[in-house]
């Protein structure tokens, strides 16, 4: 039975509804993405599997990357399934000049949008055109006492990308806002089903595309609901991904997506979580889940990650046998030694406490960790006399945390170190705690320019980036202690993060956009004021470096931060502060080097996974 309500903007809570007698088989797929070829094969799927049009729903965009948008577009019209709008079906619709797909601006993935949504609209007809406008934006779907919400992207918008990483209390108050037992979308790609505070959120995935892992096949499912109990099945689906691609490149689409339907990955990563770049490549396996409705939580709902399997993302794991003897390497070669070849930089840890905690800290810093404590000024004062003592010629002290604005002896730190004439480089992320210090902040300024630089993190351009690893809320509140730097001219540069494997032009490209769109002056231009660091994992695999390395990666060991930099900390319950060889190294007891710059001359082995990650291969230096 079908009841045709259209709702077409805002929160989807009028739709069709489409009534299933509880028992028989729903199928849904999302994405045929003008593969033809896929389409076909679904379509066969459903006749084999005797489900009629009727019980089949796809989750939209049926136009998209591939060779035939308006041969697929006619094919599933014909088929008489029910089809919720997508964004791409929005665009068309609309006669708009771009996807709509809510790609970042200037990413890979927009500039590879250009080429196929020109394609697509090309081949659009008036009488097409008029039956994507007419697509409802939500589907619901009433089998027994249940109720299903079937959008494309988010409850509230038709482009939201909603991945099984997405916090669990967004996708509660989408499914609170829908009103429903649980909601079925499309969009990401990437199938997944997941029970959020006790309601169901399930995504088929995508026959267009594979799932970004690895492989050819593509996805969909089939729910089935009795007795108050919904079964799901996730299905693969084989079809002729050759004939597709071929079609693709004759028609000059881009490359990258014709290769992604033979090697099952995606071109780019710009729309993807980091969980779900790290699981980029991993084969997922069919499967069947069960589900039964109950109350939960709705402020901290819980999240049950039903399925694919949780440990998907996790090849490439750290062999037990590597970085376990300072001089050999786990294959039995001479493991890399930094000797250092002058004190040019010392690090100040100020303490582990943080204001916020990040899904990735490198030093697991957060509001409840003072396993570091906060150092004081006169634990500082003897290393600074050290330096003058002993003529190591010191240009710079950096301050780092936890969140150094949070040490209640940081101003006094700060000024003494200007005061004796090194530059000063501190990190923060210029969030309240730092904007409590403004009135010192503008006072060492202006007394001392330059030599004060401070160092915001801000890991991403975006907001949606930025706040998966450090948090809801957390970009304005750094973008407006951003403002406050740059108007009041003090010296600032800025930290961003690869970890979601975008080009690093093109990452650069948007920080300066972001500025420009934000109004934040004074920030951003010179060569310098951008630093990108590369992800680390210690769980995951990565070379280690042996003596022959330098010559083969045309390194120098003068180029290891360790060569040139050392840190100070100091931990709970210890009287004295301690020397390490690196700023990202403070627990490994192996890095630790003494308790006086003197003692701390020794040479380090590079006999952790970050010595490999960050330094060597990533080429990064946390040095100003």
């Amino acid at each position: 039975m079908l009841i045709n309500v259209l709702h077409q903007s805002g929160p989807a809570v009028e739709s069709n509804v489409v009534v299933i007698r509880p028992g028989d088989p729903l199928l849904v797929f999302g994405g045929p993405y003008s593969n033809l070829e896929a389409l076909q094969a679904m379509i066969a799927e459903t006749r084999q599997r005797g489900i009629p049009p009727e019980r089949v729903i796809c989750t939209g965009d049926v136009v998209a990357y591939g060779a035939d948008a308006a041969a697929t577009a006619e094919l599933i019209r014909d088929f008489g399934c029910h089809v919720v709008m997508g964004n791409c079906e929005e665009s068309l619709a609309a006669n708009a000049q771009d996807c709509g797909c809510g790609f970042p601006e200037g990413s890979a993935c927009q500039r590879l949008a250009t080429d196929w949504f020109q394609d697509a609209s090309r081949e659009m007809s008036t009488t097409l055109r008029d039956w994507m406008s007419s697509l409802p934006r939500r589907i619901d779907v009433e089998i027994g006492s249940l109720r299903f919400a079937v959008v494309h992207g988010g409850v509230e918008s038709i482009n939201q990308f909603i991945f099984a990483s997405t916090p669990a209390v967004e996708k509660a108050r989408q499914i609170a806002v829908a009103g429903v037992d649980g909601v079925i979308a499309g969009h990401c790609g990437i199938p997944f089903t997941q029970i959020v505070g006790g309601r169901l959120w399930h995504n088929a995935g995508a026959i267009g595309m594979p799932a970004n892992d690895g492989t050819s096949l593509v996805w969909y499912s089939v729910l089935t609901a009795l007795d108050g109990l919904v079964s799901v099945q996730h299905l693969p689906l084989a079809y002729d991904y050759e004939r597709a691609a071929a079609k693709m490149r004759r028609a000059g689409l881009p490359e990258g997506y014709a290769a992604a339907l033979e090697n099952g990955i995606w071109p780019s990563c710009d729309v993807l979580p980091i969980d779900e770049i790290r699981e980029r490549g991993v084969p997922i396996k069919e499967g069947s889940v069960e589900w039964r409705p109950k109350a939960g939580n709705a402020r901290k709902p819980r999240l049950d990650h039903l399925w694919p399997s949780t440990d998907r993302g996790h090849l490439g794991i750290l062999p037990n046998e590597k970085f376990r003897r300072a001089d050999i390497t786990a294959s039995g070669a001479p493991r890399a030694r930094v000797e250092l070849d002058h004190l040019q930089a010392l690090w100040i840890n100020t303490g582990t406490l943080c204001n916020i905690t990040c899904r990735n800290c490198y030093i697991e810093s957060s509001p409840k960790n003072d396993s570091l404590v906060y150092i004081r000024k006169s634990d500082v004062v003897p290393f600074l006399d050290e330096i003058a003592e002993n003529g190591l010629g010191t240009e710079e002290i950096g301050l780092t945390g936890g969140e150094p604005f949070m040490n209640p002896e940081i101003m006094d730190i700060v000024e003494e170190c200007l005061g004796r004439g090194f530059k000063v480089l501190v990190l923060t992320n210029a969030m309240r705690p730092m904007q409590r210090h403004k009135s010192a902040l503008l006072r060492l300024a202006r007394q001392y320019g330059a030599a004060l630089t401070l160092r915001v993190s801000l890991d991403h351009y975006t907001g949606r980036r930025h706040e998966e690893e450090r948090g809801p809320g957390t970009f304005a509140i750094t973008l407006a202690g951003l403002k406050w730097l740059g108007r009041n001219g003090i010296h600032t540069t800025l930290a961003g993060r690869t970890m979601w494997g975008e080009d690093q032009e093109a990452e650069r490209a948007g920080y300066g956009r972001m500025l420009i769109e934000n109004d934040v002056e004074n920030i951003g231009s010179a060569p310098n004021s951008l630093v990108l660091f590369p992800e680390m994992q210690t769980s995951k695999d990565t070379p280690e470096i042996t003596t022959a390395c330098w010559d083969i990666l045309h390194k120098s060991p003068r180029e290891v931060m360790c060569s040139s930099s050392r840190m100070i900390l100091k931990r709970r319950g210890e009287e004295r502060p301690a020397v390490v060889s690196c700023t990202l190294l403070p627990y490994d007891p192996r890095f630790e080097l003494g308790h006086t710059l003197r003692e701390a001359s020794a040479a380090v082995s590079l006999n952790h996974p970050f010595c490999s990650q960050f330094c060597v291969l990533g080429g990064a230096s946390c040095s100003g």
